[in-house]
């Protein structure tokens, strides 16, 4: 790949996350709902309806700035339209602004916004068509596999049909892609290093047979995005980390070995039946000299529990509504 274009300025503002956290002391880094909402004038009222709603999923806007100008990614879109759309408009969301859709990977929790996101920036944008970059083993059905044998099933993403439909062009590739003139680099499969990052254990997927199901605790459809800010450097976005975030950090620094790593931010999953891989997970992080983390999502609270024991004031957790500015 060639070399990812630096930004002047990074801004993160989080759509949906599974907590909403306004009263915890912040970084100078970031600001919570309340007080971004206070600063803009869009909170005229402290209650319910004038505030975020959290739920199990993940969207993050991001926007870089390269001079005068400014570039947006919305990077997943939370696991339903009504949560995206409430949040969107509480936190005032410019969807004309939004040039491009990044879907992480094929899961109900991060794709469920995908359809309304796209057609509300397809219409912001006098119709135009929505980039929209997948993968295409993100659309296979997907289950996890119970202890007793019995399958609970995962909706699906849309396909690219019917993203097409809502005013996207599908870029569905399993290549990396640079984004808006290189200042986004969208990763390609990660690979698998670390003999403890072993994936989602029990996920399953339906076989091309149409039939039967088969192991795919891999989800090899999982990419990242990052972002290289001057005299910073690389800030790289996991939605979910299934590929294990040490390995999605060493391909980051593997892929532009020039740029050194400056932060994350995403879920982690280690929570649930990963929590047995948190020890190794926070030990192998340090040699990365991360100045920033900021895990949310499926993260789990062990996790960041431990994080924090580490890393102290550089970590800084995700919630609804949260904007860091780097």
């Amino acid at each position: 790949m060639s070399d990812i274009l630096p930004v002047d300025q990074l801004e993160v503002l989080v759509l949906v996350d599974n907590v909403t956290d306004s009263l915890s002391a912040n970084s100078p880094v970031a600001i919570s709902e309340w007080s971004g909402l206070l600063t803009a004038g869009r909170l005229p009222l402290l209650s319910g309806r004038c505030t975020c709603c959290a739920h199990h999923g993940l969207s993050l806007l991001i926007t870089v700035r390269v001079g005068n100008v400014a570039h947006t990614v919305l990077f997943d879109t939370g696991p339903e339209a009504s949560t995206f759309l409430r949040n969107a408009e509480i936190l005032g969301v410019d969807f004309a602004a939004i040039d491009s859709v990044v879907l992480s990977h094929g899961h109900w929790d991060h794709g469920g916004g995908l359809v309304v996101a796209i057609e509300k920036i397809s219409k912001a944008r006098n119709g135009q068509k929505v980039e929209c970059f997948t993968h295409p083993g993100m659309f296979a059905e997907r289950a996890l596999q119970r202890p007793n044998g019995e399958l609970l099933k995962f909706e699906s993403v849309p396909d690219p049909d019917v993203l097409a439909q809502a005013g996207a062009n599908v870029v569905n590739t399993r290549a990396p892609q640079f984004i808006a003139e290189g200042a986004f680099y969208l990763s390609g499969e990660i690979p698998r290093g670390t003999s403890y990052e072993t994936g989602f254990p029990g996920h399953v997927r339906r076989s091309d047979d149409g039939q039967s199901w088969e192991p795919d605790p891999l989800i090899m459809d999982e990419r990242f995005i990052s972002v290289y800010v001057k005299d910073k450097g690389q800030i790289v976005f996991s939605a979910c980390s299934h590929a294990g975030i040490v390995n999605v950090l060493t391909h980051a620094r593997s892929v532009f070995p020039s740029v050194p790593l400056y932060g994350v931010m995403g879920g982690l999953h280690l929570s649930g039946a990963t929590e047995k891989v948190i020890p190794e997970t926070v030990a192998d992080l340090q040699q990365f000299g991360l100045k920033l983390l900021a895990p949310g999502h499926c993260t789990g609270w062990r996790a960041m529990s431990a994080l924090a024991r580490v890393f102290g004031d550089e970590l800084v957790p995700s919630a609804v509504g949260k904007r860091y500015t780097v």
